[in-house]
């Protein structure tokens, strides 16, 4: 089950919100919501503490976080120059510790201590100074998870967030998986959790008990990770210079949606989420994809790529509605809209890519469509 490795996972808590909290002392103490305002169609990026007390949380529309708490300090646009300069040090607190540090984003990261530029062979300890020393440099507290592999230590530092600490060693993972909820589990979203729950499976217990053929047979090539992540085996390295290739979200609807402008509003929601992902992990890509899957479940892109990066969202969002409307969406009935970016400025060399499109109608260059160890 574990060949000796010692990972940890630092995730800020609600790090943009902490953030503009530590700025301005106003904003202390009270339910603070960052993205999107009140009277929006955007989407909640990060919330306070405070905040989620009225049961707000990151991606939830900001109309319904407002009915949900009305007197919150909604801030439309985060500081994400303040953002980037707080991730900075962090990472360099990283640094000091291990060279095999993966962030994730600007406010986590897995950090492989194994060996280590400390010398310390308690990973926990290692813990321990980091949250210290991120407080000393940042006054922002960070949760931390201990664990042999990536997503039991994933699953671990949000255990008792915010501002916590847990271990899980290899001796205690069997029992702590078998009464983990399998929406703890990392890699099971709602709506995966929700057909699990339909077939009896609520606990990582209840996930054991099937064997691979039938996960398989069920949820597909996920089958195989569910498997094992159940069993606590996670094979997956920290790696520092992972190389993303495309970043996107999609909404599968409860029922099918035959409505061009809902689904408009829909596919504007998205592209707010990805873009704010897009600038908070300073990523420029040259390739806008919408998909599109149909109710019979045919699947069809419409994707758009350009010499430059799109320079704002309001040409990121106005490219993705024109991809939208080459589908047959609202004249058939659709299960799922997404949108991502690919071709990141750095893949294929610098060129001009940093020149800002401005004539979207007339710098298209293409326009395809496709069918397709010791812890405590």
């Amino acid at each position: 089950m574990s060949d000796g490795r010692k990972i940890i996972h630092v995730d800020m808590d609600a790090f943009f919100a902490a953030v503009e909290q530590r700025n301005n002392p106003e904003l202390q103490g009270k339910p603070v919501v960052v993205g999107g305002r009140p009277d929006s169609r955007g989407v909640v990026s990060t919330c306070s503490y405070e905040a989620r007390v009225f049961g707000i949380h990151s991606a939830m529309p900001t109309s319904e976080a407002y009915r949900r708490c009305p007197h919150a300090i909604f801030l439309s646009h985060g500081n994400f120059e303040e953002y980037r300069k707080v991730s900075k040090q962090i990472r360099e607190i990283f640094h000091e510790v291990t060279n095999l540090v993966e962030p994730l984003s600007l406010d986590e990261a897995y950090l492989d201590v194994t060996e280590n530029k400390l010398n310390e062979v308690s990973a926990t300890r290692l813990a321990e100074w980091i949250r210290q020393r991120i407080l000393e440099v940042t006054s922002l507290t960070a949760s931390a998870g201990v664990s042999y592999n990536k997503s039991l230590a994933k699953i671990a530092s949000d255990w008792k967030k915010p501002d916590g600490l847990t271990v899980i060693t290899p001796d205690m993972a069997e029992s702590f998986l078998t009464n983990l909820p399998v929406s703890k589990f990392w890699g099971v979203g709602p709506v995966t959790a929700g057909k699990m729950k339909e077939a009896g499976i609520l606990t990582g217990g209840d996930l054991r008990t099937w064997p691979l053929w039938k996960l398989t047979a069920a949820f597909g090539k996920s089958g195989p990770w569910y498997f094992n992540l159940c069993r606590g085996i996670d094979n997956r390295r920290v790696e520092p210079t992972r190389v993303r290739k495309s970043l996107g979200k999609e909404r599968t609807f409860g029922e099918d949606v035959d409505n061009l402008p809902e689904l408009s509003d829909f596919l504007e929601n998205l592209c707010e989420t990805v873009w704010r992902e897009l600038k908070e992990k300073q990523l420029d890509g040259r390739t806008l994809t919408v998909k599109v899957k149909y109710a019979d479940f045919k699947q069809v892109t419409r994707s758009r790529s350009y010499y430059s990066p799109l320079p704002n969202l309001t040409s990121f969002t106005d490219t993705a509605l024109e991809l939208l409307g080459e589908s047959e969406a609202g004249s058939r009935p659709v299960r799922l809209v997404g949108v991502s970016v690919s071709s990141f400025i750095g893949e294929d060399g610098p060129g001009e890519a940093h020149q800002l499109l401005l004539d979207f109608g007339n710098s298209s260059v293409s326009q395809q469509r496709t069918n397709t160890p010791k812890y405590a």
